[in-house]
C-alpha cells in the first residue's frame, strides 16, 4: 500500500465480531495503525498514546482502528486492561496485514520469524492512503502528536 492507493472496503472483525468496513468512516480521516502484538511494551504505549489524545483525534475529525493478528479474545483483554477507546482488528488471517505490505521477516537477537511491521496508514475522507508512518518514524510515546502535528 502506497500513498495515492484506495484502501480495501473490507478491513476485518473487530474484537467484538463487529464487521469494520471503510465506509463506516464516510467524511472522517481514519488513522489505520498496525502494531506487532497486544500487551507488549511498545504496542501498549502506543495504544495508550492514542487512547490519551483520542478526544483531539476526534475534535479534528479523525476515527482510530488498531490491527494485529491477535485474535478477539486477547484483543478484549488489551482494550479493557488500558481503557482503549477505539476498536480493534482481530487480523488473524493477516489479510489485512497482507494488503497493507505490513507483514513480513523480522529480526530479533538474531532470529528470524514472520510478523508484523508497526506502522500507520492515514486514510482521508475519500478512502484514499494520504500519509505512512512507517517502523523506523513511528514513536510509541508520542505518536499522537506525529500524527495530529502533521497535518
Amino acid at each position: 500500500m502506497e500513498i495515492g492507493n484506495k484502501a480495501p472496503e473490507f478491513l476485518g472483525l473487530d474484537e467484538n465480531g463487529n464487521e469494520i468496513h471503510l465506509s463506516d468512516f464516510k467524511g472522517k480521516k481514519l488513522v489505520l495503525y498496525f502494531y506487532p502484538k497486544d500487551s507488549t511494551a511498545g504496542c501498549t504505549q502506543e495504544a495508550c498514546n492514542l487512547r490519551d489524545n483520542y478526544e483531539r483525534f476526534l475534535a479534528k475529525g479523525y476515527a482510530v482502528v488498531g490491527v494485529s493478528v491477535q485474535d478477539a479474545k486477547s484483543h478484549l483483554k488489551f482494550k479493557a486492561k488500558n481503557n482503549l477507546p477505539f476498536p480493534l482488528i482481530a487480523d488473524t488471517d493477516m489479510k489485512l496485514n497482507e494488503a497493507f505490505g505490513v507483514w513480513g521477516e523480522k529480526s530479533m537477537y538474531g532470529r528470524k520469524y514472520m510478523g508484523t511491521f508497526r506502522t500507520t496508514f492515514i486514510i482521508n475522507e475519500e478512502g484514499v492512503v494520504e500519509q505512512i508512518f512507517g517502523p523506523k518514524q513511528i514513536k510509541v510515546k508520542d505518536h499522537a502528536n506525529q500524527i495530529l502535528g502533521a497535518e
